[in-house]
């Protein structure tokens, strides 16, 4: 039976002190933005996407983070039927990863730059903080050994949750282009939009199998469905980049002026463009990987 473990060495680990990090940090600027008055923010149409973005990431990771602290303090993560060295390394990138987003949207496109105020700047703080404490817990999982980390602290298992947050990103834009302008055609938004959300379902879907420990029940090796998932996401992101350039020339050709409207939506499309790209290449070497691993298997 699990038992509360309450020795000293165990409340000055690493872990326990970075996990204790994160739970603060993630409070503190989800509660700190929470606050902040109408006035505090930017008012130009279409920051709401990302404000519930960042909002949401911060009380995701804090709900999650919370749940795994408890669960290490007191033991009973071996009772759950979850790989629990997977699920901590997934948190600790995806928290990462996401934590820098949204330290980067708050402060450069939700506050409100003509006038500072102390509040959304302990927030925009508060953020980067708690991107530096998921950042140091993926560190300190991944100086432990390759059993104790899982798949997920391998690189292939890295670049799966890379995809996942190039599909969480690329959706959040997605939605604040549409909401800003009408002049990108309706075909390329659904394009972009259903390429990222059957990429985004199917890295879920690895997800689940690996953390709940389902590869060895597929009907065919876990190798392969992870090559042909590779593969569509190459060829889906593919279609969605070339969207993304065709889109910025589009905006070029309409003779974009200076307004601070066009000016915004010119850089919300540069953002997919890069956040697409970056996405593109983790499943390019992605599949790099997985025939590697094909090939290795084959010649046993």
């Amino acid at each position: 039976m699990p038992v509360i473990v309450l020795e000293a060495r165990d409340f000055t680990s690493p872990l326990f002190l970075v996990r204790t990090l994160e739970v603060l940090f993630c409070c503190t600027a989800l509660s700190l933005v929470a606050s902040l008055e109408h006035e505090d923010l930017n008012h130009l149409n279409g920051h709401n996407t990302f404000k519930i973005f960042c909002m949401f990431t911060w009380c995701f990771f804090f709900t999650l983070t919370l749940l795994i602290h408890i669960l290490s303090i007191i033991q009973f993560h071996s009772l759950i039927p979850i790989s629990w060295k997977n699920l901590t390394m997934t948190v600790a990138v995806l928290g990462a990863l996401m934590s820098l987003s949204a330290s980067v949207i708050f402060p450069w496109i939700i506050m409100d730059h003509t006038k500072i105020s102390p509040r959304p700047v302990a927030a925009a703080v508060a953020s980067c903080l708690t991107t530096l404490a998921y950042t140091s817990e993926s560190f300190v999982l991944g100086t432990q050994p390759q059993e104790q980390r899982g798949y997920m602290g391998s690189m292939p298992g890295i670049l799966k949750i890379l995809q996942l947050w190039g599909g969480c990103q690329m959706i959040t834009l997605l939605v604040e282009v549409f909401m800003l302008t009408g002049k990108v055609h309706w075909w390329q938004l659904w394009a972009s939009g259903v390429s990222c959300g059957v990429c985004v379902f199917l890295s879920a879907v690895t997800l689940v199998v690996i953390l709940g420990d389902f590869a060895k029940r597929c009907p065919l090796p876990f190798d392969r469905f992870l090559a042909g998932f590779s593969l569509i996401g190459v060829l889906l992101y593919m279609l969605a980049t070339v969207i993304c350039f065709t889109k910025i020339l589009q905006l070029r050709g309409h003779g974009q002026s200076a307004s601070t409207k066009n000016m915004e939506v010119f850089n919300r499309v540069v953002m997919e463009t890069v956040v697409s790209s970056i996405t593109l290449f983790a499943y390019t070497v992605d599949l790099a990987f997985s025939i590697k691993q094909l090939c290795d298997r084959n010649h046993v």
